[in-house]
């Protein structure tokens, strides 16, 4: 790598190494380490978070690491894309990583030395709907790397997409309730032109398989009209599941939801909701949300 190149590392003493040494001179920065953490395949919404990082933080961390505890059996783990070469190539884009900046790729052996560990962070009553109804455990194994890591690296501030929202929930949840000395903030959603929100799993779509896609973004805008319309959550519901009827294999959920629990809030609800959609596209499982506003009947 170069001179202007971040630092890569991986593992736990060159990590440390890496962070005791000078930080990047970028006077005008709040904090003075930001971490984005990452399971690589990177896209432009990651880049997203990496150049959010870079305004708030003298150093950026940002971390690749495909977590086995979050995958269930019968999920993607062994498929999941993986490009370390690729990855580094899209940091050190311009605006983006630079000297003095450290990219964190540890391996499994890294992270869990003897295997699968005996201690593991539960995500409590969040862990268990929506994505934690259909992929139980799920959420106690992101939060369980998420704190490793946290204490890896150090952050001052940690950046989420908001695209995960239940996930940025439950980290906000847990940061809070184990008084975890780091900010978390939450980047929005970037999306395609055609208004399809980017993922690495995005990669497993057919052509074909894409443009039915674009459902979930479509029944989300369904959904954020009728709430402006004065719908009542079970109408927004209602109206988000017809479009995605249409064109999807099979839908996992929709939910209108509370910000902080992701619980329904109740057809009486006003103000800022999460709408939240899960559906099945070809062999893909693809997740997107949006705010929505409820001003009552």
């Amino acid at each position: 790598m170069t001179d202007s190149a971040p630092v890569l590392v991986h593992d736990v003493a060159q990590l440390s190494a890496a962070l005791d040494a000078p930080a990047p001179d970028r006077t005008a920065a709040p904090y003075n380490r930001a971490v984005v953490m990452t399971m690589g395949a990177l896209h432009a919404g990651h880049l997203s978070l990496v150049r959010a990082a870079k305004e708030l933080a003298s150093r950026v961390v940002v971390t690749i690491f495909v977590n086995p505890l979050q995958f269930g059996p019968g999920e993607d783990l062994e498929r999941y894309p993986r490009d370390l070469d690729r990855d580094l190539a899209l940091l050190s884009g311009p605006g983006l990583l630079g000297a003095g900046d450290v990219v964190f790729a540890p391996t499994p052996q890294v992270m869990y030395p003897d295997g699968e560990p005996s201690v593991r962070v539960s995500a409590g009553p969040i862990g268990t709907v929506l994505e934690g109804a259909v992929r139980p455990g799920h959420f106690d194994g992101v939060l369980t790397v998420v704190l490793k890591l946290l204490h890896l690296t150090r952050p001052d501030v940690a950046l989420f997409g908001r695209k995960d929202a239940q996930q940025l929930a439950a980290v906000r949840a847990m940061v809070r309730d184990l008084d975890v000395p780091v900010e978390v903030r939450g980047v929005p959603i970037v999306r395609d032109d055609d208004g399809l929100a980017l993922s690495s799993r995005n990669a497993y779509l057919s052509p074909e398989d894409r443009q039915r896609a674009l459902a979930l973004s479509r029944s989300l805008a369904a959904g954020r009209d009728r709430a402006a319309a004065g719908g009542a959550p079970d109408q927004v519901r209602s109206v988000v599941r017809a479009v995605l009827d249409d064109a999807v294999d099979a839908v996992d959920y929709v939910g209108v939801l509370d910000p902080d629990t992701f619980t329904e809030v109740p057809d009486t609800a006003v103000g800022t909701a999460v709408l939240a959609v899960a559906a099945r596209v070809g062999g893909t499982r693809l997740i997107d949300n949006t705010d929505v506003e409820l001003i009552g009947r």
